[in-house]
C-alpha cells in the first residue's frame, strides 16, 4: 500500500534508542526497555514477543512507523530474513502493514479489534498463574529429558522415535496434539508416575492457553528443530544436553505466550 502522503502517517515512529533517523541506535530511548538482544536458541519466538510488547505498550502509536528493519535486527540481534518472518506474523495478526515507496516501511495499524482468540485467552488466564505453570512445566520437562538420558530400554527408545516422527509428519490441525504426545512419551518414559501425572495437569493447562493463539509456521518448525535435537541428547544418553535443549525449548514456547498475552 502506497503511503498517503499524510506528515503523520510518513514520518517515522520512536527510533530504537531514540536516535534520530539515520542517527545510529547509541543513544537511550524509550524503546530500548523493550526491544534487546534475544538468545540464540529462541530468536523467532523472543524477538515476536519483544516486538508485540513495543506495540501492546503503545511505544510506536497507530499510524507510526516501526524502526527501521537495520535498526530493529540490530537491536535484537537477528536477521533481516528472521525480523520478516516475524513482522509477517504481525501483518497476518492486522498489527501493522508495509507501505512501499520512499515514505514507506511498517507501519503500526489502529486496534480496531484484537486478534482472533485474544478474548478468550485472556479469559482463560484469568484463573491460572501463567508465570508459575510455565515455571513448573519447564522444571517436569528438564527433569523428564534427563531422566530420559540416562537410559531407556529398546522398547522406549522405539516409542520416542515413533512419537517424533507423528509430529514431523502432522498436518497443521493436528500437530498441537501429536506435540503434547511427543512429550507426554518423554514424561512417562522419566520413569516418575509422579512426574508423569503433574506433567500431565500441567500441560492440560498450557493446552488451554496454547489453544487460543494461532499457529505460526515459523515456530513450529524451530519446534520440530527443538524437538529432534532433545531426542538426539535422550538416544546419546547426554543427560546435562537433554535438560538444556528441553529448557531452551520450553522457553521459546513461553515467550510466544508472553508475546500474545502483553
Amino acid at each position: 500500500m502506497a503511503a498517503n502522503g499524510r506528515a503523520d502517517d510518513t514520518r517515522p515512529g520512536v527510533r530504537a534508542g531514540g536516535a534520530a533517523e539515520g542517527a545510529g541506535c547509541s543513544a537511550p530511548g524509550p524503546l530500548d526497555s523493550v526491544l534487546r538482544p534475544v538468545r540464540a536458541g529462541n530468536g523467532f519466538e523472543e524477538a515476536l514477543e519483544q516486538v508485540l510488547q513495543l506495540l501492546r505498550l503503545g511505544l510506536v502509536p497507530p499510524g507510526e512507523r516501526l524502526p527501521s528493519e537495520r535498526d530493529l535486527s540490530q537491536h535484537l540481534r537477528i536477521s533481516r530474513v528472521t525480523l520478516r518472518e516475524v513482522l509477517k506474523v504481525l501483518q497476518d495478526q492486522n498489527m501493522v502493514e508495509s507501505r512501499r515507496g520512499r515514505y514507506g516501511g511498517t507501519f503500526v495499524l489502529p486496534r480496531t479489534a484484537t486478534p482472533d482468540g485474544s478474548d478468550e485467552l485472556r479469559r482463560r488466564i484469568a484463573a491460572v498463574d501463567v508465570e508459575d505453570t510455565l515455571r513448573f512445566r519447564e522444571v517436569l520437562e528438564a527433569g523428564a529429558a534427563g531422566l530420559c538420558a540416562e537410559g531407556l530400554t529398546a522398547d522406549g527408545e522405539a516409542r520416542l522415535r515413533g512419537a517424533l516422527g507423528a509430529t514431523r509428519g502432522a498436518r497443521l490441525e493436528d500437530y498441537r496434539r501429536q506435540d503434547t504426545l511427543l512429550h507426554l512419551a518423554l514424561a512417562e518414559l522419566s520413569g516418575s508416575r509422579t512426574l508423569a501425572a503433574q506433567y500431565a495437569a500441567v500441560r492440560a493447562t498450557l493446552n488451554e492457553l496454547l489453544d487460543c493463539i494461532p499457529l505460526l509456521v515459523r515456530n513450529l518448525e524451530h519446534s520440530q528443530q527443538q524437538h529432534a535435537a532433545v531426542v538426539e541428547a535422550v538416544l546419546d544418553r547426554d543427560p546435562e544436553a537433554a535438560r538444556e535443549m528441553m529448557r531452551e525449548h520450553c522457553g521459546g514456547t513461553a515467550a510466544l505466550l508472553r508475546g500474545f498475552l502483553a
